[in-house]
């Protein structure tokens, strides 16, 4: 159990937490937020940092492979769904809960390519390009604006950074995937 293995394991057990001050606002919907947004700037930052420790210090692991995208997911969508079901964001749930259908079947679909493609008799790895990492920097924006939206934009009635950073991370999610699509399918066997 190295330390980038631990940072993820910590992104695991961070992220629930953050959900659960988004779900029943302890202590105030203002103090939930807050703690909620630090939690999940934290839970982030192991994001970052357990891939940036791994390879420099060579840690790299097959638990890693598989629990730090997994532990990614958890994060993402754990916050999304749990925004949808929350009052709190009642304002964005209708088209909140489409873009967290889009994130979930992305996620999904993308993974499932990725199984695939590995399991093909080329055996090859998709690694994560720009647009994959554009398209979780976006996520992490756009849910850390969405907690802080009525703290920090107090000035924006019509919460039209939130709006914005919605709509930016719906279309990552759509192009990133399409990318990922177009770039692998092709060695996906439909006789095998």
């Amino acid at each position: 159990m190295n330390l980038p293995n631990k940072l993820t394991l910590l992104r695991v057990i961070m992220a629930p937490i953050a959900m659960i001050f988004i779900m029943f606002p302890i202590g105030g919907e203002t103090t939930a937020r807050i703690l909620a947004a630090v939690l999940f700037v934290l839970t982030a930052l192991t994001d970052m940092l357990d891939g940036k420790i791994a390879r420099k210090y060579n840690l790299i692991t097959n638990f890693g492979k598989f629990m730090d995208p997994l532990a990614d997911k958890f994060m993402v969508i754990g916050m999304l769904v749990t925004m949808c079901s929350s009052e709190m964001y009642a304002a964005f749930r209708s088209v909140l809960v489409w873009v967290t259908l889009l994130v979930i079947l992305r996620e999904l679909a993308i993974s499932g390519l990725r199984l695939l493609v590995a399991s093909s008799e080329q055996k090859i790895v998709v690694p994560a390009n720009w647009l994959g990492k554009v398209k979780t920097v976006s996520q992490i924006v756009c849910i850390l604006v969405l907690i802080l939206d009525p703290l920090v934009l107090f000035f924006d009635t019509y919460h039209i950074i939130a709006w914005i950073t919605v709509a930016f991370m719906g279309i990552m999610t759509v192009w990133s995937g399409a990318n990922y699509m177009k770039a692998y399918l092709g060695f996906i066997d439909p006789n095998e």
